[in-house]
């Protein structure tokens, strides 16, 4: 089962050397830069280390189907440009998609800051992906690359595309989780505060079950 890991960036040249040389050590896999756009030095940070690089129209929905697209992978893993993944994910993730019935799986939340109230955060998500089979983007989703196409790959949205696709592919089979962290940047709750940011999540959440239009969500959330 090849892999293919697909990131999306938008002047992400602070995060993505780190990313990039966890994801490398991967066996039998195919890496793809998605690049939105960015005007800082991440496109030459990505092909410096001879990995494919594609621009893309701004949009991290956009920016996934178009990576997906161009994808030869039997499975596709995809990776926010801040996230590292464990040791072995490679291997993680093939026996993952192996079960019976899988078709999608993810990895569990770990937040790379010593706060406290973070580990609580994490808990409550890595509870939540298990229990409904929902895990978020910052999770590394991974899916079986015929299941992602028979899916419709993400909607064009500018918040809750990983939410709105894992709960399509719910209903196709089942969502494994990977019982090993992948490590996301802190730096949404260092920036805003760690109340700030959670309540920001919690009301696009809730305003999204509430029917508002993602655009006008998303609009609120960068106001958050």
């Amino acid at each position: 089962m090849r892999i293919s890991i697909i990131i999306p960036t938008l002047n992400e040249s602070a995060t993505i050397a780190r990313t990039l040389a966890m994801v490398r050590k991967g066996l039998d896999i195919e890496i793809i830069v998605a690049d939105g756009g960015s005007v800082d030095t991440t496109v030459k940070l990505a092909k410096s280390f001879r990995i494919k690089t594609i621009v893309t129209k701004p949009g991290r929905a956009r920016q996934m189907n178009s990576g997906a697209e161009s994808a030869e992978g039997d499975a596709l893993l995809f990776l926010h440009a801040d996230t590292v993944l464990p040791e072995g994910y490679d291997s993680h993730v093939r026996k993952a998609l192996s079960k019976p019935g899988v078709v999608a799986g993810a990895f569990e939340l770990s937040i790379d800051s010593p706060y406290p109230g973070l580990r609580v955060i994490e808990r409550l998500a890595n509870w939540r992906s298990r229990a409904f089979g929902l895990p978020y983007g910052d999770q590394a989703i991974f899916v079986k690359a015929d299941a992602f196409r028979d899916s419709g790959g993400y909607s064009d949205m500018p918040v809750m595309e990983d939410f709105e696709l894992m709960r399509r592919l719910g209903k196709m089979g089942k969502i494994e989780i990977v019982p090993l962290p992948a490590v996301t940047s802190a730096r949404r709750w260092e920036r805003q505060g760690f109340f700030r940011t959670t309540l920001i999540h919690q009301g696009v959440i809730a305003a999204y079950y509430l029917g508002v239009p993602p655009e006008k969500i998303a609009r609120w959330a960068r106001r958050g």
